[in-house]
């Protein structure tokens, strides 16, 4: 989870609010969001047991137009796009020491996937490794701007009752967006269940305990951050750490600081990098279009599928700016993982987890995220109808293929 969207979000969500209680709210509502979605994927996921997440889910419980719709969204959109939103801010970050150049990121984007194509245990350690070094290098982030005053003239914190109108704001809704995008990723574990050990009790955990940490650190790294910047400082710009922490450190400490962020997006792209193609390949086993997708290398990786999910992220890498594609894709994803909590209500014998209080978290759940994808559809119809549209292009897609006897 922990990847671009927080090292870049804020800038974007200070042109729309500004008390510093309203951004906090976001990040806070982002979190329980996904931490409900997060419950109702742990159930999802104990019960069918099959890699492909949520193009199972909708298969089995609505139709597979519906799974369909979902495996091509994931791999023109969901898994490719969070890719290329890290390698272009990789190359933001890494500016400091490689100048204005794309190569950093493009380097990253096609070497990473080749890391997957040995073995699941070899994508575990790579995983796991660039994880923990991520965890304490943001951790560290966090417990030097706490732990050092701010200057009076140069802080973004605002703590007055302004956050009253502005949660009205329909500025508020397009925020969440953002907040949503950077929780990308809180769903993963339930993609590659059939490679999860003991997956009822440990699927669970990894869900839920994950997303709990995620949304602690990134509330923090928030406050850290509109601690150490002004507002001017921070509106519109998408290296709003280099900034804080180059008000803190000074132009060489800020350098250092943007060199880290820069490597712990090797385990975002590493992440999508890995889950993505499982459910591409998922369906690959199901339809004839898609069907050299399918094969897998000696160790059961599929190799063919990291292959074209690579070259779409490297199609997006070249073509969008960073804001747009964060906005149509997290409308589409936001679509599709609304349709899919809503397929845990179709489930009538439940054979694994079971989500506490069902079907209240499902309903909370599905209520604010039509009305957040109703605002976002109204202020952002460009981004919203590039999204709409690739679904319908999914759909002629389905109509010219066969599904596998």
């Amino acid at each position: 989870m922990i990847g671009t969207g927080v090292f870049t979000s804020l800038g974007f969500q200070l042109a729309i609010v500004q008390n510093t209680w309203t951004i906090l709210l976001l990040w806070i509502f982002g979190g329980i969001m996904a931490l409900l979605g997060a419950l109702v994927y742990a159930e999802l996921g104990t019960h069918f047991r099959r890699t492909g997440g949520d193009y199972i889910f909708l298969s089995e419980t609505i139709h597979p137009l519906v799974g369909y719709l979902y495996a091509w969204v994931s791999l023109v959109v969901g898994f490719s796009a969070p890719i290329a939103i890290a390698a272009m801010a990789m190359n933001n970050y890494l500016s400091p020491f490689f100048g204005e150049t794309h190569l950093p990121g493009l380097f990253f984007l096609l070497l990473i996937p080749a890391v997957h194509i040995f073995s699941v245990s070899s994508s575990a350690k790579f995983q796991n490794g660039m994880t923990i070094l991520k965890i304490i290098f943001v951790l560290s982030l966090i417990g030097l701007g706490l732990a050092f005053g701010s200057n009076s003239e140069s802080t973004a914190l605002n703590f007055s009752d302004s956050w009253k109108e502005e949660i009205l704001l329909p500025g508020f809704a397009i925020s969440l967006i953002y907040v949503f995008y950077a929780y990308t990723g809180w769903n993963s574990a339930a993609y590659i269940i059939e490679e999860v050990d003991q997956p009822k009790k440990n699927l669970p955990k990894a869900l839920i305990g994950a997303t709990i940490l995620v949304m602690v650190i990134y509330v923090l790294l928030q406050v850290v951050l509109l601690k150490h910047a002004s507002v001017s400082q921070l509106t519109g710009q998408v290296q709003v750490a280099d900034i804080a922490f180059g008000n803190l450190f000074g132009s060489r400490g800020a350098a250092w600081v943007s060199l880290f962020i820069g490597v712990q997006l090797i385990a975002t792209i590493s992440g999508y990098a890995w889950v993505g193609p499982r459910v591409t390949y998922a369906m690959a086993k199901d339809y004839t279009l898609w069907k050299p997708l399918a094969k897998v290398n000696a160790k059961n990786i599929p190799v063919r599928a990291i292959v074209l999910n690579t070259c779409i992220s490297l199609v997006l890498f070249a073509s969008g700016s960073l804001e747009q594609i964060m906005l149509y894709a997290g409308f589409i994803l936001q679509m599709m993982s609304t349709v899919t909590v809503y397929s845990s209500l179709k489930i009538k014998k439940q054979e694994g987890f079971k989500t506490p209080f069902k079907p209240i978290p499902q309903l909370i759940y599905l209520g604010f995220s039509i009305a957040l994808m109703a605002y976002l559809l109204v202020d952002r119809p460009k981004e919203s109808l590039a999204g709409i549209g690739i679904l319908l292009l999914g759909w002629g897609v389905y109509a010219l293929d066969k599904k596998i006897s």
